[in-house]
């Protein structure tokens, strides 16, 4: 179908954020014409750590996209610290960035901001007042998603809620890996985003808890941040641990945090919307939504189980320390954790590293 009109698409994305945006541009390489709109005003982010893992950085690389250099903070590898006990390792391949580029306009996606969504038609879907015919209409509105309640796709196999809130600081980086420090109550990632500005971000079971009092139970953490200026409001999220039983119903579909998700400890949330948006542009172009709902289900599995494990870690604060003791004397157990996590590495290694592993914490 080609554009007449910009109320007559091939592909209308609900929400312009990474993983909406990420679509258009996914569709769009597949020539088909998409249009965006959101309600927001730009730029629209994911109020989490800022962190894109190496894997991420991939991703987008496969959607076309390159960062720039100069325009991003590196950062080569995870650190751990719980207590007195620290862990880190470089990234097995490639390097991390602390911020997303987002390319949709020069690839010829058209854009409406402001532009509330207010429903789905049987030929595509309404936003403010107009009718918007579209072949396929995508739902890519968020964790709170309409347009999956719309479609009937809401149905859940498994849920669990968190609470998450950042705010940038002006400082300067004292270390070129990601930090996640682990605490009694919460997780604190400390993510450099610039040469003089660092993020950071806590994640907890309480909506009450706010950064400011998490911080209080990092002593360390809080004497660097002592006299570091607020570079950004406190900025609050919801992140979820969702996988649905259907991510598509006739020709409405949903992608990002819209289909499902895993919780924000693993950092993986950014990475799994562009894979999942580089193979939703394929199934659009192919007409093939079933491959779609079966290939979802695979990408989502590891993210899945290293948020199952992380949050294991975090609720139990004894295994926590033995395993921290067991990286911290064996970094070749935690680099291949590392590994894991980012997808590098065969099944094979996945085994053996955790046999390793669970021989080290019986030693312990």
């Amino acid at each position: 179908m080609s554009i007449t009109s910009p109320n007559s698409v091939d592909v209308f994305v609900a929400g312009g954020g990474p993983a909406g945006l990420a679509t258009a541009i996914a569709a769009r390489r597949h020539g088909m014409s998409v249009l965006v709109a959101d309600g927001a005003v730009p730029p629209i982010d994911k109020a989490c750590g800022e962190g894109l893992m190496p894997d991420g950085v991939e991703a987008l690389h496969d959607l076309g996209i390159t960062i720039p250099q100069g325009e991003a903070q590196p950062f080569r590898g995870i650190r751990f610290v719980s207590g007195n006990k620290k862990a880190e390792a470089e990234f097995p391949r490639g390097t991390a960035y602390g911020i997303m580029v987002e390319h949709a306009e020069a690839s010829g996606v058209l854009l409406r901001w402001q532009t509330a969504v207010t429903g789905l038609h049987p030929e595509g879907a309404w936003i403010a007042g107009d009718l918007v015919r579209a072949r396929w209409v995508v739902g890519a509105d968020g964790a709170q998603s309409c347009v999956r309640h719309w479609a009937g796709v809401d149905a859940q196999q498994r849920r669990n809620m968190r609470f998450a809130f950042r705010r940038h600081y002006h400082a300067t980086p004292w270390t070129d890996f990601m930090e996640l420090h682990w605490g009694e109550r919460c997780q604190l990632y400390v993510t450099a985003v610039g040469p003089a500005e660092i993020c950071v971000a806590m994640i907890s079971d309480s909506p009450k808890l706010r950064l400011e009092d998490a911080l209080r139970g990092f002593p360390e953490l809080s004497a660097r941040l002592r006299d570091a200026e607020h570079a950004s409001s406190e900025r609050g999220a919801i992140t979820v641990s969702r996988r649905l039983r259907r991510v598509y119903r006739d020709c409405a579909v949903v992608v990002g945090d819209a289909s499902g998700g895993v919780d924000a400890i693993t950092g993986e949330g950014l990475c799994l919307a562009f894979r999942q948006a580089a193979l939703l542009g394929k199934c659009l172009a192919t007409n093939d939504l079933a491959r779609y709902q079966a290939e979802h289900r695979k990408l989502i599995r590891r993210p899945a189980l290293m948020a199952r494990l992380m949050l294991f870690m975090g609720n139990h604060p004894r295994l926590r320390q033995r395993t921290m003791q067991v990286f911290e004397s064996t970094p070749r157990s935690f680099a291949g954790m590392l590994a894991m996590h980012v997808g590098a590495g065969s099944t094979r290694d996945y085994v053996s590293n955790g046999i390793a592993l669970g021989w080290q914490l019986l030693r312990t």
